[in-house]
């Protein structure tokens, strides 16, 4: 290891080229920026956070109204 550098967490993870393509298309960058960069990994789970919860309160609302 280099003198003053400290690695925290750095994600070894298998992945396609399918996956690649889908990262990028989605969120704008690769797999490997998204395993390097903490702040990059944080927006990228923060935007999948949101549209998780988003999709939740859609399909809550569908269930409401087809029950109704």
């Amino acid at each position: 290891m280099s003198k003053g550098l400290v690695f925290i967490n750095q994600l070894q993870l298998n992945y396609t080229s399918d996956m690649e393509k889908a990262m990028r298309g989605s969120h704008g960058v690769g797999y490997a920026m998204y395993c390097q960069k903490h702040d990059v990994r944080m927006k990228v789970e923060k935007k999948r956070q949101a549209e998780y919860m988003q999709s939740q309160r859609m399909l809550a609302n569908f269930e409401r109204k087809l029950h109704s």
